[in-house]
């Protein structure tokens, strides 16, 4: 399912409009100026030298004279470089949370070393982007040829300041969409051989054979995959975002709603969320939508097998696609498919 703007499109946030003296004429010399080059980053991933490219998801070849040093990225997108040794210099996406530490998509980060254009959907400061000189920009696909995250009003502008890279979140599944990053992160400089990446893939792969003997296992355990808001609740078609869709392909049966016409996901009246029998329910866990606590006193949400039996888990919606950062998302699971008990 994408990420919750998509939730709340009627209340969108006005789009970012570009003014003030830094205009985008300005913007985009300063786009020719001097970059930096040679030596070793201070990560670890080796920084190549010489003509770079990389082919995304929309089919589209990206290209720069040398590796890309200033990368501007998603905030989840940072994140999965950030574990194979590959910084970014802003990101944009959820990324701080009002009490100022970071927000769940940030993983590891660290955000006060990043500069921060745009930190909510439809924020994206134009400005501060292009004073970051940037070589590269980055983020998720959820829809073919839209990057996540950067808003339509300002894409042009935007997109004449650096190459893009989109890969897909949706129309793949988990191991294909890790792949993708890896070799990104590979063009990039990662070390994919690197002991600490070596041990994240074989731990992952370990918490596949799990999850899919835990589905085998308990075949009548059926999940649910939902989102809350104050208005609606939303239950989400597994197929259509990369994690669930591999958590089906390893045997996981999950409840199928007839979702609208964008394709994701059915949103229900609080009245009508025991439409669908579950024995376990996957919550959203993202930080812009309402947590289990958020709705403990909605009698509807209450009286539901699953809540009553206590196997409610979180769901982490927008994976931080690394091996590092996926293979305890597929241990979670399996450990709540093997405890669970059968109440729909």
């Amino acid at each position: 399912m994408p990420s919750q703007p998509r939730l709340s499109r009627p209340t969108r946030r006005g789009l970012l409009a570009v003014g003030g003296a830094f205009g985008i004429g300005a913007a985009l010399a300063a786009c020719g100026g001097e970059k930096t080059s040679g030596g070793t980053s201070d990560t670890g991933a080796a920084e190549k030298s010489g003509p770079w490219s990389f082919v995304d998801d929309r089919g589209t070849k990206a290209e720069t004279k040398a590796a890309p040093k200033n990368i501007v990225a998603f905030t989840g997108m940072a994140a999965a470089l950030y574990d194979y040794g590959v910084e970014v210099k802003g990101v944009f996406g959820p990324t701080k949370g009002k009490d100022g530490k970071p927000d769940v998509q940030a993983g590891d980060l660290d955000i006060s070393k990043v500069e921060i254009i745009g930190n909510a959907f439809g924020e994206f400061n134009v400005e501060k982007y292009a004073k970051l000189m940037p070589d590269l920009l980055i983020s998720d696909m959820w829809e073919k040829g839209k990057l996540w995250y950067v808003p339509e009003a300002s894409e042009k502008k935007i997109f004449q300041l650096a190459p893009q890279i989109g890969l897909w979140a949706s129309q793949t599944n988990m191991e294909k969409a890790l792949a993708r990053r890896a070799g990104l992160a590979a063009s990039l400089g990662a070390d994919l051989k690197a002991q600490k990446t070596v041990d994240a893939k074989a731990r992952f792969e370990k918490a596949s054979a799990r999850l899919r003997a835990a589905a085998k296992a308990h075949p009548d355990i059926t999940v649910m995959i939902g989102s809350a808001s104050a208005e609606l609740f939303y239950v989400s078609l597994a197929k259509t975002s990369a994690d669930t869709l591999y958590f089906q392909e390893l045997g996981v049966k999950f409840v199928e709603p007839k979702v609208d016409k964008a394709g994701f996901f059915e949103p229900l009246s609080w009245e009508n969320i025991g439409k669908y029998k579950a024995d376990v329910i996957m919550m959203d866990n993202r930080s812009a939508v309402l947590q289990p606590k958020d709705i403990a006193g909605k009698p509807t949400w209450a009286g539901l097998p699953a809540v009553k039996a206590g196997q409610v888990v979180p769901r982490v919606t927008e994976p931080i696609y690394s091996y590092a950062k996926c293979a305890p998302i597929l241990e979670d699971l399996a450990k709540a498919i093997e405890s669970a008990k059968k109440v729909s």
